[in-house]
This record gives C-alpha cells, structure tokens and sequence, in this order.
C-alpha cells in the first residue's frame, strides 16, 4: 500500500515542497536547515508514497541498528499533509516498522511534532505508535509556552524589571548584530554552565542567511550598547525564543523583561504562541527551577516536548 524509500540529495526539492505545505511541518525540516549539521549525523531520512504520490516524511537519522527522529533537531515525528486519516497511518506504520526492522534496525526513539506547531490537528502518528508498537516515553521535557489569545499577566517582579529598564532608557529593537549577542551568549553559558551554546556563530550565520524571514534577533540596548537580547524561531503557529542571554548590566537594569515585553504583548501579537523553549535536562529528569521562574513570570506555562522508543 504504501512505498518507503530513503530520502537522497536528488529529492531536496519534492522534500522541501512537502514540508511547506504540510499540516505540521516547520522550517527546521527544510534540507537547508537540517544538513548544515549533515558531517555529524548519518541521515536516514525516509519519505513515504501512496499511490505514487508523496504521503509523509521522517526525518531521521542512524546511529548503530537505532533509527531516531533526528538528533540534530529539538523535534520531529512523522510530517504529514491534510490528506493523511488516522486508520491510513496505522497502516502506514505497521509498514515503516516491517521495513526498519527489514533493514537492521532493532530501535527506534521517535520525537513527535508539539501541539503547538500544528496547523491543523496532526497526532495521528501517536494513535499509530500505541496501535502498532510497544512505545514507551523515555524522556519529557517541558517548555514554557504562552496562548496570545488569553494571555496570563505578568507578574510584578518582570513588571518592575519592565520599569527598571524603562527608567534606565533601554530601548528594544530588530538587530543584524548576532556576533555581539554571541559574545553575551556565550560568556554567559560558559561562566554558568561551563557549555557553550548549540550552534556556533557561524552556523547561525549561516541559518539565518538562508531563513531571514524565520530568524531574528531582537537586541535591547542603553546608549547603543547592547545588553541582551533574543534569538527568536518564527513559524506559521509559534513564536520560539531559541537563545536568551543578557550581560550582567542587563540583567541588572530589567533589560530582558522590558525586551519580551514588547515581543510579546506588542509585536507577536497576531501569532497563536509565544514559546520560550525547554527549561529541563537529562530527557526530562533534570529541571532548572530558577530558569523556569523566570518564564512562568511571563506568563508561560507548560508544554511537553515528549520521546518514545520502542522495538522493532
């Protein structure tokens, strides 16, 4: 019923076409986002037919006889089109396992598409993976998302951070300057973690100079200097804050509150969420209580980003 065939670079184009107009496909599924990290992951990416016509794709990779929703990414189940029914994808996945399994694999840790990024409903795959396999969740990990159109207030301490920074004359705007956001980024992770961020400054670069339209960097600066500011992912349903980082002075002076502030009640009004990603470690175990706070102090409150695995 349906024919699996591992993506090559000679479908770059149907795959991008695809994930463009699919019901929950993002940005970070094009092949000019996923292979700037091609070196380190052995791609195995599958697209699927039926009736000769592209159905859904996985991004996946390999590692040994696993198959993961790829682990270059924070996310990323099965991508689907309106066209997909629920009682199509058990097939479908009653295939895909008799076809990894086929193959040599003895694993799979799959990573569904969040809720939040669906533009229409999109969770058939979790109805096939309790049909068909004997998925557990390994890991949970939990963001702090906000709904615009019934948004929880602020609470007083981002309030007076909000005034703080208003006083101090911190003004918020668009920047092109990642280099100088890096510098705080990076010190900042480094002196409190001892890690340095996900993405290299080049390769942000290089992101962002092939998704200008998807990735933006918001800067608050006092007197043209800048002290803080926001990496945001845009997609058709949400607004993700990918990097936060603010310098010492920033911290001090609110600069960060002033900054989503405006974001969020101003800017990114018109968008369904506002979502400042993960606050937790460990696939779930570990979580940054201080970190979480903050968020929550905005008003966000909590998603799961979920992974299974389970055996062929």
């Amino acid at each position: 019923m349906f024919e699996i065939t591992k993506y090559t670079s000679g479908q770059k184009a149907a795959w991008n076409q695809f994930v463009l107009r699919s019901k929950n496909g993002t940005f970070l599924f094009d092949r000019n986002y996923m292979d700037y990290h091609s070196d380190r992951f052995e791609d195995n990416s599958l697209m699927i037919y039926r009736k000769g016509k592209l159905y859904s794709l996985l991004p996946a990779n390999k590692a040994g006889n696993v198959l993961y929703s790829h682990q270059g990414l924070t996310y990323g189940g099965m991508i689907m089109n309106d066209k997909v029914t629920v009682a199509e994808s058990v097939d479908m996945f009653h295939q895909l396992n008799a076809c990894l399994k086929e193959s040599g694999f003895e694993k799979v840790i799959y990573k569904p598409v969040p809720l939040i990024y669906h533009q229409h409903l999109a969770q058939e795959d979790l109805y096939a993976l309790f049909r068909t396999t004997n998925a557990k969740i390994i890991g949970r990990n939990i963001s702090s998302t906000i709904i615009q159109a019934d948004k929880i207030k602020f609470t007083e301490s981002r309030k007076s951070g909000i005034r703080k920074a208003l006083s101090n004359g911190i003004t918020v705007r668009l920047s092109n300057d990642l280099s100088t956001f890096w510098e705080i980024l990076d010190t900042n992770l480094k002196n409190k973690y001892g890690v340095a961020p996900v993405h290299t400054l080049l390769e942000m670069q290089l992101l962002q100079s092939r998704f200008p339209q998807y990735i933006k960097l918001y800067m608050a600066y006092k007197d043209d200097i800048a002290l803080g500011g926001t990496l945001l992912y845009i997609t058709k349903q949400v607004v993700h804050t990918q990097y936060i980082s603010a310098n010492v002075e920033g911290k001090e002076l609110g600069v960060l509150d002033l900054l989503f502030d405006y974001l969020i009640n101003h800017e990114y009004t018109n968008y369904p969420y506002f979502d400042f990603g993960q606050s937790t470690e460990q696939m779930g175990h570990l979580l940054n209580v201080s970190l979480i706070f903050q968020k929550e102090g905005f008003g966000g409150r909590g998603m799961c980003y979920d992974i299974y695995e389970y055996g062929l």
